[in-house]
């Protein structure tokens, strides 16, 4: 009998597996319930076109893109951000604003698998739409911590890094940058953590600053800056903040991100 692998950066599930899997799962939903979320779905196929559209041609680098018998573009989707966003444009109007949506899907993405990063994923995306205020961001953010306790970790295991880009406004506004530069600086910091500090210098001084300006500025955003005073007072109300850290480096490299941003990280294992 011929042996054949998995392609590389997929894997198969066997029953013992399908078993932890489905338990996590389990999990997100009944937390996701809880806070009044309610679930969607897309289709694993999108045209290759919502992805330029968010993030240009070179996007298609990371995608499984290919061309249907019918000469339709296509693509697994890499995220769920377009569909959804596709999906409110599209039915908006028969919901009720705010929007809670939570979906949990498989996810594709053409890059070089790692530790902790295959080709194929799922993920867990938790949504709410038609709403402008931090008691939102506050939500998602308490959201997002229960995730990681309802699996046993504590305030030692992990810490939600926060950062607001908005914070940013008053170092950007001593530069005279344009869109484009803005987005190139904000990307230059995404990244700021994981590149040499001499090649962070160099680009940052490209755009007329440098690396010394931007680690003054970040040393000195603390969680009294008032751009998180209510994001604060609704997770200490929670009994949520202790798990918070300003980190403002925390600004992801994708336009559409405006307001609050964080990730969280677990302290014991470097992840």
């Amino acid at each position: 009998m011929a042996s054949f692998q998995t392609v590389k950066g997929f894997r198969d599930f066997f029953p013992e597996d399908c078993a932890r899997r489905n338990y996590i799962f389990h999990q997100w939903r009944s937390l996701a319930s809880r806070y009044g979320f309610v679930e969607y779905e897309g289709p694993l196929l999108e045209s290759t076109d919502i992805y330029r559209k968010k993030s240009g041609e070179e996007i298609t680098q990371q995608l499984f893109c290919f061309t249907t018998k019918g000469e339709e573009e296509v693509s697994l989707r890499p995220e769920v951000t377009p569909t959804l966003a596709r999906m409110v444009a599209a039915r908006q109007r028969d919901y009720t604003k705010p929007f809670k949506w939570f979906q949990i899907g498989r996810c594709f993405r053409y890059e070089r698998p790692g530790r902790g990063r295959l080709r194929e994923f799922y993920q867990f995306n938790v949504d709410i739409m038609g709403e402008t205020s931090p008691a939102a961001d506050a939500e998602l953010i308490a959201l997002s911590i229960d995730v990681v306790r309802i699996f046993g970790l504590s305030e030692e295991d992990f810490a939600l890094r926060l950062s607001d880009r908005q914070v940013w406004l008053s170092f950007q506004n001593q530069y005279a940058w344009t869109e484009a530069q803005t987005t190139e600086f904000l990307q230059i910091i995404d990244k700021i953590d994981r590149t040499p500090e001499d090649v962070t210098d160099t680009k940052l001084k490209s755009l007329g600053s440098n690396l010394k300006c931007v680690q003054d500025f970040m040393s000195s955003v603390t969680e009294d800056h008032p751009v998180f005073a209510e994001l604060r007072s609704n997770l200490e109300a929670r009994g949520l903040w202790k798990y918070v850290q300003i980190d403002p480096s925390i600004v992801r490299g994708l336009a559409y991100y405006t307001g609050a941003v964080f990730e969280v990280f677990d302290l014991k294992h470097n992840l």
